[in-house]
């Protein structure tokens, strides 16, 4: 039996409709973004007033998830690449994750599907490049340079 190590705790306002807490749950537990709202608009209609005093506690006190941009900003600073260069390699990175239930954080599978797909053909079109590279005189005048 192998544990799923969770990441850290943020908020998420660019999915969220009032500070993004429940959005950041949902990523942190690995569910839906509305169950986890359904649950805490139902604990607070149950009477459970806890639950805004939980969320507005989160709101001060979670930071904000770091967004593809900020990540695109320091890669730029740190290394001489293109944010296109960046957003892409983030993109072909991220692994997808396929949900089971209905409940689960995810995508559907034929969602998934498409976004593997999609990842394959941009990965052929490089190999094509590559091989296109590899296999014409420039290629083997260069080598042929760089060995004197």
């Amino acid at each position: 039996m192998s544990i799923k190590r969770r990441g850290e705790l943020y908020r998420d306002p660019s999915r969220g409709k009032i500070a993004g807490v429940c959005a950041g749950l949902a990523d942190y537990f690995d569910m839906e973004t509305w169950l986890v709202r359904i649950l805490v608009v139902s604990g607070v209609l149950l009477g459970m007033g806890w639950f805004i005093v939980i969320y507005i506690a989160g709101w001060f006190i979670l930071a904000k998830k770091p967004t593809i941009a900020h990540k695109v900003k320091n890669n730029i600073k740190s290394k001489s690449v293109s944010s296109s260069d960046i957003f892409s390699q983030d993109i072909m990175n991220e692994s997808i994750k396929v949900k089971s239930r209905i409940w689960q954080a995810g995508e559907p599978p034929k969602q998934a599907f498409h976004d593997i797909r999609y990842k394959f053909k941009k990965l052929e079109r490089e190999l094509r490049v590559i091989e296109h590279y590899v296999t014409s005189p420039e290629f083997t005048v260069s080598r042929e340079i760089n060995k004197l």
